[in-house]
């Protein structure tokens, strides 16, 4: 690891331990960047909005997979039929 803060994040990866609780409904994340995206769901933010129609979402992964409706693109095909 080239920081030691990410050494010590990883560490939740083996432990199991989740130190970052959400203070309105008690669920728990290992990563203190996964507490604050769900948070957004009790706050009802969505700062991530699509250039392209109104929608908006919580995270930036999330508007990344919705601009492929505008796209067209569909990077991802079953390896058992043509879809």
């Amino acid at each position: 690891f080239g920081h030691k803060h990410h050494l010590l994040r990883h560490r939740h990866v083996h432990t199991g331990e989740k130190p970052f609780m959400c203070s309105h409904c008690g669920h728990r994340f290992s990563e203190k960047r996964y507490l604050v995206i769900h948070q957004r769901i009790h706050t009802g933010e969505r700062p991530f909005a699509c250039a392209l129609c109104p929608k908006a979402f919580r995270d930036n992964s999330t508007l990344t997979a919705h601009q492929h409706v505008h796209t067209g693109e569909r990077p991802f095909a079953c390896n058992h039929c043509p879809k």
